[in-house]
């Protein structure tokens, strides 16, 4: 299954990326984290894989993430031309997936985040999830998007956010 999504962000592309990057941000904008931690290299470095727990509901899924391609590594003083890449593989249970986001900027001060996801679902129950429900991942992408977009912009925090 492969899908894309994008939306733009009202702030510089260096001042976005910087915040995709930081760790300690993670929480306040991506719904759902429990965990995030390397579990070999630095974070968002090409190569460091981290362990990465999401809460679903009152379900828990574990997975782990590899960063499979940064960018320019060097977060500040990016051409405007170039575009930045974000790419990472993540394995679960039953379940492959791939993230690549791009990041160009739109003009001085907005920001065009696109992301090319894939996945690939070995396991019974993520198979009938994805026949069932395949809107369900391209929403919960889109999802994560515009929490990052709320945060970025407004300083809203997914974690202070009324069910």
């Amino acid at each position: 299954m492969k899908y894309n999504v994008s939306i733009e962000i009202a702030l510089p592309r260096e001042r976005v990326v910087q915040l995709l990057a930081d760790p300690a941000q993670m929480p306040k904008w991506l719904r759902g984290l429990v965990l995030h931690e390397p579990l070999s290299g630095e974070h968002g470095q090409v190569g460091t894989t981290s362990r990465v727990v999401m809460r679903m509901g009152q379900r828990e899924m574990e997975c782990t993430e590899t960063i499979t391609r940064r960018e320019p590594s060097d977060l500040h003083g990016i051409p405007k031309e170039s575009a930045v890449h974000f790419e990472r593989e993540i394995v679960g249970e039953g379940m492959w997936s791939a993230v690549r986001d791009r990041l160009t900027e739109a003009d001085p001060s907005t920001t065009l985040w696109a992301s090319e996801n894939e996945y690939r679902f070995s396991g019974f129950l993520m198979r009938l999830v994805a026949l069932l429900m395949p809107g369900a991942f391209r929403k919960q992408s889109l999802q994560h998007m515009q929490d990052f977009k709320a945060f970025a912009e407004e300083g809203r925090d997914v974690r202070e956010a009324k069910s």
